[in-house]
């Protein structure tokens, strides 16, 4: 569980060759790359960290819906989560809470294979909006940030 990790085993990030933005990600036995595109002076040697992020998303949205179907017994053979981000400006978005300045905006779209009905294909997309990963992107969360020492770094 990602509650009992403690800093020593959780997700690493360290500068990579891939300079100036390439990064190495360790988590668990498992190697991931990021980078920037090289339109903003990144090498592209990997996804954005924006990238990475809607992956987490796609992936958690994909499983929960897995394992509810499976649940209910459903014949869902196949998910395909597609995701994107941008930033536009809030006073283009009717239903928000923030008026100034510019907002995150994630366009999820869902599309289910497999002989499923209009009321399971419906509540399938709200399962969807209880994935973890989405509610912690709706809630409120605190990052803290400390420094290392030089000597635990090793």
């Amino acid at each position: 569980m990602t509650e009992s990790r403690t800093l020593r085993d959780a997700v690493v990030v360290t500068e990579s060759d891939a300079g100036p933005y390439g990064q190495r990600i360790t988590v668990g036995g498992h190697q991931l790359v990021a980078d920037e595109p090289t339109a903003i002076g990144g090498a592209d040697s990997g996804p954005t960290p924006y990238d990475l992020l809607l992956a987490g998303l796609g992936a958690c949205t994909a499983i929960t819906v897995r394992m509810y179907a499976e649940r209910r017994g459903w014949p869902l053979r196949h998910i395909t989560v597609r995701l994107r981000h941008r930033r536009i400006h809030a006073t283009d978005c009717a239903g928000c809470e923030t008026t100034i300045g510019q907002l995150d905006h994630i366009e999820r779209e869902m599309q289910f294979d497999g002989e499923l009905t209009d009321e399971q294909r419906a509540r399938l997309l709200d399962i969807a909006e209880r994935c973890p990963v989405h509610r912690t992107l709706h809630s409120e969360v605190l990052i803290s940030t400390t420094e290392r020492a030089q000597d635990e770094r090793r």
